[in-house]
């Protein structure tokens, strides 16, 4: 496979999952406002902002204009909306490798956009943050059903694995700097489709210790940390099916497999004790992972320096 497209079906993964998440981390941010009327507005979108890796000078800073600063400034490919046109422009560039249907539903997506700021406009960012996250999911459901599993469905797959655990990692946060009640989490487990699956597995029992073990260790539901992980490690070992004699192939691997091991032999009580320094770790394991899997599988290009009218 080309470079080129290898790179391409990677980042629309990662903006795919990031326009998603960060609907469902800006609707967590919106709910608890509401929930908490004495909570300090310019302070909660502060630590929002910090979360998101977003500058926090220009201030004072309330929730509509963190709503355009995360949500609708489409310069922004942090942005929902940046994320989806970001995808949307990957996938333009590798229509020979996405099928019709994942190219028709991000170009759909896309072309919605101007309506659903609309929709803010007259039924509330729920909404549009409900519409983007159906968005999200129909993207999903196509890339499972209409792709075959080479080496193009790895690298999307592996993008998507990716974020999900980087954002995954930035929604705990939210939630560790709101004080970490059980409000909270009954919150956080709402916006990350959690909730009902987390009340059939410890049955209706919410603590701090079985919302942080659901989302951060459980092994069978999708958006847990540690299957995102597990998801990721996969992937790279179907891009190197040879391995060699010692060890792993890749600086890719190496990374992903420590920060699986890290939470995978940790207890739940510990995990609670040490939350905001596994977050932080995950955090870097996502930045240090997307570096090594760009040197190893993109193509690294470096600026074309003009002198004196020839190319040097």
């Amino acid at each position: 496979m080309l470079s080129r497209i290898a790179e391409s079906l990677y980042w629309i993964g990662r903006y795919v999952e990031r326009a998603e998440d960060t609907a469902r981390i800006l609707d967590v941010h919106l709910q608890r406002m509401l929930a908490d009327p004495w909570t300090r507005e310019d302070a909660a979108c502060r630590s929002l902002l910090a979360v998101m890796g977003m500058p926090t000078t220009d201030g004072p800073f309330t929730s509509a204009r963190v709503v355009g600063l995360l949500g609708l400034d489409d310069r922004n490919p942090s942005s929902v909306v940046g994320a989806l046109a970001a995808a949307r422009e990957n996938a333009r560039g590798s229509r020979e490798t996405v099928s019709s249907e994942m190219w028709e539903c991000l170009n759909s997506t896309w072309h919605g956009l101007p309506n659903a700021r609309r929709r803010v406009e007259q039924q509330g960012v729920h909404a549009f943050f409900r519409w983007v996250r159906e968005r999200c999911a129909v993207m999903a459901g196509l890339t499972d059903a209409t792709m075959s599993r080479d080496e193009g469905w790895l690298f999307l797959v592996l993008g998507r694995s990716v974020e999900r655990v980087d954002m995954t990692a930035r929604l705990l946060r939210t939630h560790e700097r709101a004080g970490g009640s059980i409000p909270s989490w009954m919150t956080l487990l709402r916006s990350s489709g959690a909730w009902e699956t987390f009340l059939r597995t410890y049955r209706g029992a919410l603590d701090d210790r079985h919302a942080a073990e659901f989302l951060l260790l459980d092994r069978l539901f999708p958006r847990s940390v540690f299957a995102a992980l597990s998801t990721a490690e996969s992937c790279l070992s179907d891009l190197e099916p040879d391995p060699g004699r010692a060890g792993v192939a890749t600086d890719a691997q190496r990374i992903v497999g420590r920060a699986r091991t890290n939470l995978e032999f940790r207890g739940a009580d510990e995990l609670i004790g040490d939350l905001s320094p596994v977050l932080a770790s995950l955090e870097k394991t996502c930045s240090q992972v997307n570096a090594a899997v760009s040197r190893r599988y993109f193509r690294q290009t470096t600026a074309v320096n003009w002198v004196r009218g020839a190319v040097a």
